[in-house]
């Protein structure tokens, strides 16, 4: 099980996750080009440990467990999913 961020990172996309990932499954970084074109960061459920620092690290609560995801926020484990689909 992965986890997934959510509603809150939309706007913010703080990067605190970012830096803390030890499998570097968080993107886009702020050097990718992508960055600047997308609304928030997503977690590649492929890649992720499930290693909880994401949750810790992130300042407005939009990382989750898949299974804790609350359910207004379901379709963000798609959303996450999706970005990883086309790259």
């Amino acid at each position: 099980m992965a986890y997934v961020i959510a509603e809150p990172c939309i706007g913010t996309k703080d990067n605190s996750c970012v830096e803390v990932c030890p499998v570097d499954c968080i993107h886009p970084t702020p050097d990718e080009p992508d960055y600047d074109k997308v609304e928030m960061l997503f977690i590649d459920p492929e890649e992720c440990i499930d290693c909880d620092a994401c949750v810790e690290a992130c300042p407005v609560d939009a990382c989750f467990a898949e299974d804790q995801l609350p359910e207004e926020w379901a379709n963000f484990a798609e959303r996450n999913a999706a970005y990883y689909a086309g790259r």
